[in-house]
């Protein structure tokens, strides 16, 4: 499982910039289509909004990569 540390004075991340900030998405405009395509899950469950917000001690699982916990 990778760690992702938010920046000093966030409290919270957007999905949308996390995918893109692991790489597993290379363009934000491919967001949308792994979200719909059901392949991302927050805390064990199917998310499709790419505004969540994460916090820290959210993990998000995407298919076919690593587990990223926020921290």
């Amino acid at each position: 499982m990778r760690t992702i540390e938010l920046r000093s004075g966030e409290e919270t991340i957007r999905l949308g910039q996390l995918l893109k900030l692991v790489d597993a998405v290379p363009t934000g405009a491919q967001v949308k289509d792994v979200l719909t395509a059901g392949e991302v899950q927050v805390n064990g469950e199917p998310e499709e909004r790419r505004g969540r917000q994460l916090r820290r001690g959210d993990v998000v699982s995407v298919d076919g990569q690593d587990d990223v916990r926020i921290g």
